[in-house]
């Protein structure tokens, strides 16, 4: 866009197609870097134009594998900042090692406060992220961090075209209940909670349903599908409780291990996602999952970053 002075978009490995898409709706070009390995896997980066000044921006989700992409973040990162980048704003799509937020038991680490401090020491000003596991996590930067929220995405794109004040919206566990409240505020919809007990980290087990279910159409609502062990059973508890449907809608498609086969054997009828994760082959060919863009909320949040506006406003 000609109001763009000065500015310049990268895109680690982890999800160019998002990348491209943003610059595309910021009416940019993606700039020009190279990121390679030496034999020993070690990650190199090159920044192939002059950014002395320049006010840039990293699109890397650290998504899987995480490990490779953290270390792509922060070695461009580091790159930017010796060719003496005037600010460095990286945009995580998907916050990885945010479900290691608190210690959950003795001599455990807090991951999600080491790659704060990893992202800051590289020389990252800003963080820009979506749904974020644990809202506390921007506490663990001592520089600004917005998070942005999927759900205008998925409500303007998905939910209002399908559902009235007659579906309910179903939290999966008792920490996800803000989020599905604000889905039910805004369709004037019911509200549901599911209370699980986890015995061990991916497994759930679903124990009791408080809310109204039965004749209804049910949206689970949820920040991320890891192994779709929670979800499923959720729907399983639904549809045992009478629900007419049960649909699913997440920010971030993680899906890991045989999450894609428990969804399509299970009695979800749509997986609803957004693009903060690509998919992987097997997750396209599923007829039940279904993703929306949020490239246009992030290119947005870029262009009020950029010249100093409100980006809160989005979601009010």
């Amino acid at each position: 866009m000609s109001s763009f002075h000065r500015v310049c978009v990268f895109s680690g490995t982890a999800n160019p197609e998002l990348a491209d898409e943003i610059a595309k709706h910021l009416g940019m070009r993606l700039g020009e870097l190279r990121i390679s390995r030496f034999a020993d896997g070690e990650t190199f980066c090159e920044i192939h134009e002059n950014v002395r000044g320049v006010d840039t921006y990293i699109i890397q989700p650290t998504s899987k594998p995480v490990n490779e992409s953290l270390m792509e973040l922060l070695i461009m990162a580091d790159a930017l900042k010796r060719a003496s980048a005037g600010s460095i704003t990286a945009v995580v799509p998907y916050y990885g090692y945010a479900r290691q937020d608190r210690k959950v038991a003795p001599r455990t680490p807090i991951s999600a406060k080491l790659c704060a401090d990893l992202m800051t020491t590289a020389g990252i000003s800003r963080v820009v992220s979506i749904d974020l596991h644990a809202g506390q996590i921007q506490g663990f930067f001592n520089i600004p961090f917005d998070n942005l929220y999927a759900m205008p995405v998925i409500l303007n794109e998905y939910l209002r075209r399908k559902y009235d004040h007659n579906a309910v919206f179903v939290s999966p566990d008792a920490g996800g209940v803000e989020r599905a409240r604000a889905y039910s505020k805004r369709l004037n919809a019911g509200l549901a909670i599911i209370d699980k007990r986890r015995e061990r980290a991916n497994v759930s087990e679903v124990m009791h349903l408080i809310g109204e279910v039965d004749g209804k159409d049910c949206v689970i609502v949820d920040d991320l599908v890891d192994t779709a062990g929670t979800i499923c059973n959720a729907a399983c508890a639904l549809v045992d409780k009478g629900a007419t449907s049960v649909v699913v809608c997440a920010a971030h498609p993680v899906l890991s291990g045989p999450a894609v086969e428990r969804i399509a054997e299970s009695p979800i009828a749509e997986l609803v996602v957004t693009n903060t994760i690509p998919l992987s082959p097997a997750a396209r060919a599923c007829p039940k999952i279904r993703q929306l863009s949020v490239a246009p909320l992030l290119a947005e949040a870029i262009r009020r970053i950029h010249h100093n506006d409100s980006v809160s406003s989005l979601f009010s």
